[in-house]
């Protein structure tokens, strides 16, 4: 018997198909897309070119090129997508999301009876939301718990469809500040929802910046300044002193992460700036030495007009939830935000395209436009915020934001023309990221 069963299993070794299953482990298969663009925006900010071809192998762009390349001419198999009838340009990134966060009025409700798997499950199906609308790649800008890490991985592998996730774990903010999800509730809650991000003092911060690292946090993201939609009853100035932002910049930067800094008032802008973080985040109250500070620094405006307008729709609403307190911040603070990033644009600010979906609806990305549209921003300008500046700003500029050879085919298409009417955007109708299409219609 035993004889029999080792000449078996020489047989199955030695046999064709255990051949053919070793050889394509080594070697898969190669897969080849040609796709027919009527319009192509390759380099947004250049201009775009008619009837191109986008050569795409095994997931990356092999090479653009002019008319429409024969599938034959390309190799055996390779599959055809026309999209000659369409306006086609690189996958969207959305700089400032908060993928695995349920919109809605009651975020109080939210945050006491939701846990960790919750917040995974609620992410994996905005996160599906998020990439059909066009929306390729998010930098989600906060999140806590461990959520994020598995929807950020379980998307990288294939398990679920989704957008390239940059995630940041929890917020890092002061006591009482804007982000410490507690303020506002019984003192005997305060434990049981406190966050690990909370620090005070420099060495206390530097020592909550490694530990979001630790957990697998690929950005750092701190609260520089109060915020308006939070419970607490400080205000929109800065938080954080000037040695504590040093601190948490030098610590993130030791690791190789870039900060994105919440921030509204000025003295707070202005602060973070001067510590060399990579992004303001709203920055709602910048003021001209602001703009010096962005210039000189090199750092991106992430512009979130459209959470402004969301949230001033609830407070205006007798009927919503929100407290008083978070009223009177909202009707101060978001009226200027449009003002001040018109300014912050007109000076040659660099803006990066972000909705901080979370609050306003998932999916809903493309809203943004219209209000970027609406302090004076070009339609060609608008769509470099989304792809040119966030993927530099995201460090990310090898891989995506622009349709070139060596790239992750990221690639979305509509129907008419965004930059004679930048809502197209809203109605995205092809959207293919690395090389596999999510949406085709």
């Amino acid at each position: 018997m035993l004889r029999s069963l080792a000449l078996l299993i020489a047989f199955v070794l030695a046999s064709p198909a255990h051949a053919a299953s070793a050889g394509d482990a080594a070697a898969p298969q190669e897969s080849w897309t040609v796709i027919h663009a009527g319009t192509l925006l390759a380099v947004p900010g250049k201009a775009p070119r008619s009837e191109r071809s986008i050569i795409v192998r095994n997931g990356r762009i092999e090479s653009v090129q002019r008319g429409f390349a024969d599938p034959a001419s390309v190799g055996g198999g390779a599959r055809l997508i026309d999209l000659s009838d369409s306006f086609v340009l690189p996958g969207l990134i959305d700089a400032h999301d908060h993928i695995t966060a349920k919109p809605g009025r009651d975020k109080r409700n939210w945050i006491t009876t939701k846990t960790d798997a919750d917040r995974a499950l609620y992410g994996a199906y905005y996160a599906k939301l998020t990439l059909k609308a066009g929306f390729t790649t998010v930098r989600n800008i906060g999140s806590d718990g461990l959520a994020i890490y598995a929807l950020r991985d379980a998307i990288k592998r294939g398990l679920v469809p989704g957008p390239r996730i940059q995630a940041a774990g929890s917020f890092i903010t002061t006591t009482g500040g804007h982000g410490d999800r507690s303020t506002g509730f019984r003192p005997d809650l305060f434990y049981g929802i406190d966050h690990d991000g909370i620090c005070d003092g420099p060495e206390s911060c530097m020592r909550a910046v490694r530990y979001q690292i630790k957990k697998g946090s690929d950005l750092i993201k701190v609260m520089a300044t109060g915020g308006v939609n939070s419970e607490a009853q400080t205000g929109v100035g800065q938080h954080f002193t000037d040695a504590e932002l040093e601190a948490i910049v030098t610590a993130a930067h030791a690791l190789g992460r870039k900060v994105g800094a919440h921030a509204h008032a000025a003295g707070g802008v202005n602060a973070a700036l001067r510590a060399g973080v990579d992004s303001i985040e709203h920055g709602a109250f910048i003021d001209d030495e602001s703009i010096r500070l962005f210039k000189e620094t090199g750092a991106y405006l992430v512009a979130t007009l459209s959470v402004g307008d969301h949230v001033l729709q609830i407070a205006n609403d007798p009927n919503s939830p929100m407290s008083e307190a978070v009223r009177e911040k909202a009707r101060e603070a978001i009226p200027t935000m449009m003002d001040n990033v018109a300014r912050a644009y007109r000076a040659g600010v660099k803006i990066a395209f972000g909705t901080d979906s979370g609050e306003p609806e998932h999916g809903r990305n493309a809203d943004e436009f219209l209000f970027l549209k609406a302090i004076g921003m070009s339609e060609m300008d608008a769509i470099v915020t989304a792809t040119v500046n966030a993927a530099d700003l995201m460090g990310l500029a090898d891989e995506i934001g622009t349709l070139e050879a060596g790239k992750a085919a990221d690639i979305v298409a509509t129907a008419g023309s965004p930059l004679d009417d930048i809502s197209e955007l809203q109605r995205i109708r092809f959207v293919m990221k690395g090389g596999t299409v999510y949406k085709n219609k």
